[in-house]
């Protein structure tokens, strides 16, 4: 009998996929094609324990300095893994790193367009909605970042997955060392907490996590969000912190 599928598109993408070759449409858009356990040695990770606290009078974001080739070599010391997004938002780097980068670079971007064009800062809410698009749908390989800001409505800190899932909560944690840290944090962490006290708590995690985890340390980068902007500060090996 005839099959009726034969020679067509059909049966062809079939056949790809017996033999284990990609589909023509593949890879789809936010997806990335198969890549070697070499490569992926060779891609600069930040490893991390990325920490963020909402308070009453703003946020506090904090992360360790640490950067790790295949998780296994430091290739840096000294890496700053917060930045600046939006006049009152901050943002961690998780992840690989050029993917981060990229990714910091593009919100800016769209922060600063949006200023332009309406006269007025985004709202946080926006802002981690737009984080949560460009997760899902664009080329930024394994990032995990924690975004904290503060506008009319308060201090928010919210988590957003590789998958461009965006949940808020009144604290958060990110990265290899999340599992130590929270422990630290949940013990230390209260409702009405000041940004001194949360800044406290955060560098006490990050601490916690550096002892126990092989992709965090050699230091805290901590950065204190409020209405009236962001200051960013690093201490390495922790010391005067």
């Amino acid at each position: 009998m005839r099959d009726p599928f034969a020679g067509s598109d059909f049966s062809q993408n079939a056949e790809r996929l017996r033999a284990g070759r990609p589909a023509p449409t593949e890879p789809e858009v936010g997806g990335f094609p198969d890549e070697s356990s070499a490569d992926d040695e060779a891609v600069n990770k930040t490893g991390t324990t990325t920490i963020g606290i909402s308070t009453t009078d703003g946020v506090v974001v904090a992360t360790d300095m640490r950067a790790s080739l295949g998780g296994r070599f430091v290739s840096n010391k000294t890496v700053q893994k917060v930045e600046q997004i939006h006049p009152t938002a901050a943002l961690t780097l998780v992840g690989s790193v050029g993917g981060a980068q990229s990714f910091i670079r593009t919100l800016r971007a769209e922060v600063n367009l949006y200023e332009a064009r309406r006269g007025e800062d985004m709202s946080i809410g926006a802002l981690a909605t737009l984080a949560g698009n460009f997760a899902r749908g664009g080329p930024f390989f394994a990032i995990n970042p924690i975004l904290g800001g503060v506008d009319d409505e308060g201090g928010h800190v919210y988590s957003i997955d590789p998958a461009g899932g965006v949940m808020e909560d009144d604290y958060t944690i990110t990265g290899s060392g999340l599992t130590v840290a929270y422990g630290t944090l949940e013990d230390r962490y209260e409702d009405d907490m000041s940004v001194d006290e949360a800044r406290d708590t955060a560098v006490a995690a990050i601490k916690a996590a550096a002892e126990r985890d092989t992709g965090s340390g050699n230091g805290v980068y901590i950065a204190e969000v409020t209405e009236e902007g962001v200051e960013i500060e690093g201490h390495e090996n922790f010391e005067g912190v």
